[in-house]
């Protein structure tokens, strides 16, 4: 947590983070501009963030993207604040941004961790629907081929939809595909009152993307879930469920148990 505090200590370190915020996965050419910095200087403070687990990288043909990773600062509340007090704490944060007229959600999620595993086993624990269950609750029916439909298992109840369909497949470094349709049963399970579901099944269907890479005895899982609406309900749930449910399946594959 010491890089973390040093990181964020600089203002502007936290003017960058603030226009990952806004609009993730920007370009250094693009961080720079209306900033009073060199290119050098701005490319030394992400150099900072991104030590520090704050930005993450990656490539886009010549172009490196940065993209905001909140983890660490996770890590950080779920030390000081409690499991009861966070939804209040949250909810204040929500209201103040509200009032002020900043953006409570983005249009983008990344996050990434690193799992002492190997790709092939990290692979297994995204796909094998007997993995998934432990950490996830949740099991897929697919092929897991490119333009496969996709059928998901959870609390006994299936979801079925053209559209739910597999992206990308390949193993053990690429996957991708769409996110699940929002059904009355999906919602009761799930305790989703009426109003937000009528709310999120209006919003267009978001992809999720998980990018596996080998780095020593460890692998670097990024997840990148996009395609949002603007101002989306559904990010900002994903927002607040995928560091979770990452760092359970980080658990299990670490240690065999949750």
């Amino acid at each position: 947590m010491d890089e973390v505090f040093r990181a964020l200590a600089d203002p502007h370190r936290r003017a960058l983070l603030d226009r990952l915020r806004l609009r993730n996965g920007q370009t250094l050419r693009e961080l720079c501009a209306g900033l009073d910095m060199s290119r050098q200087a701005v490319a030394k403070h992400l150099a900072v963030l991104e030590a520090a687990g704050l930005v993450t990288t990656r490539r886009r043909g010549r172009e490196k993207l940065h993209h905001l990773d909140a983890a660490p600062i996770d890590l950080i509340a779920e030390r000081w604040i409690g499991r009861y007090a966070r939804e209040r704490v949250r909810a204040v944060a929500d209201l103040r941004a509200a009032l002020e007229g900043a953006p409570v959600s983005p249009t983008e999620f990344t996050y990434t961790t690193y799992v002492r595993t190997t790709p092939e086993r990290l692979w297994e624990a995204l796909t094998d629907p007997a993995f998934t269950r432990r950490y996830w609750g949740v099991a897929f029916r697919t092929e897991w081929r490119k333009g496969a439909p996709m059928v998901w298992e959870e609390n006994g109840r299936e979801t079925v939809d053209p559209e739910q369909v597999v992206l990308e497949a390949d193993p053990p470094r690429r996957l991708a595909y769409t996110w699940h349709t929002f059904t009355p049963e999906w919602a009761a399970a799930a305790g989703i009152d009426e109003e937000t579901l009528t709310r999120i099944s209006a919003e267009r269907r978001s992809r999720v993307a998980f990018e596996i890479e080998p780095e020593g005895d460890v692998v670097r899982l990024t997840v990148v879930h996009d395609d949002f609406d603007r101002g989306s309900r559904v990010a900002e749930m994903v927002a607040q469920g995928w560091p979770r449910l990452l760092a359970d399946l980080k658990t299990l594959l670490e240690t065999g148990e949750l």
